[in-house]
């Protein structure tokens, strides 16, 4: 078991209108749950301690948030998706954080991801990547030649693999690589990213989750309802 998790709930769920005009996307329903408490329920298994943040429709997800059983809520609203690494409380913790979207459907054995990250050379951040799937947006994921270092991330430039949403950091080491990067209140994770690149210290992991969907429209979720079973 490992000791923090944050879940990123902040956005407005653009795409999954008119639903998300009354509720924030991490409530949408899912398998007699909310998407939100869908995670949670595999999350508990391997941390001690889930943060989430919050911003659109933030008080509703933070009492559901606690209601569930969330240790601390972040209000990150008209902050970038990255501002809370170098201001929040959380950018004095020197050990890994599991960071994932609040779209993913997974059911994953993260102490494994967790344990991959401890062994890095530079324990920085580590993206897990998954296998396509098609009318899922991703950013695609370029690899150095020994399959470690990420050297580009690319929307538009199609390889085998790409981000799922889930990745592990540790904030300090962070903190000290991207003092380059400018602390403004729209910090994003693609600037943190970059800076990571420049010094060889994003890291890919080598292990693919087969158990993954993430839902990012309607018709995602319906899908989703209907086809997706992870196992308990």
């Amino acid at each position: 078991m490992f000791d923090h998790a944050l879940i990123l709930a902040a956005g407005r769920g653009e795409r999954m209108r008119p639903l998300t005009d009354h509720i924030p996307k991490p409530m949408a329903p899912y398998l007699n749950k909310t998407l939100l408490e869908y995670a949670l329920v595999n999350l508990k298994k391997y941390t001690k301690n889930i943060y989430i943040t919050v911003g659109y429709h933030g008080s509703i997800l933070a009492s559901h948030a606690i209601s569930h059983g969330v240790d601390l809520i972040l209000n990150t609203e008209s902050r970038g998706n990255a501002w809370w690494i170098k201001n929040s409380i959380l950018k004095h913790i020197d050990e890994p954080i599991l960071v994932l979207t609040a779209d993913n459907i997974s059911r994953i054995d993260f102490s494994v991801y967790i344990n991959e990250f401890i062994s890095l050379p530079l324990s920085s951040c580590m993206l897990v990547p998954v296998d396509p799937i098609d009318g899922i947006d991703g950013d695609y994921l370029h690899l150095s030649k020994n399959k470690n270092n990420i050297l580009e991330l690319d929307r538009n430039k199609v390889s085998e693999i790409y981000a799922s949403g889930i990745q592990i950091l540790n904030p300090v080491t962070i903190n000290n690589l991207t003092k380059d990067v400018p602390n403004t209140t729209h910090l994003s994770f693609t600037e943190i990213w970059k800076s990571l690149i420049e010094k060889n210290a994003l890291f890919c992991s080598k292990q693919i989750p087969q158990q993954w969907f993430s839902v990012d429209t309607l018709s995602q979720l319906k899908y989703a309802e209907d086809n997706i079973r992870f196992h308990e």
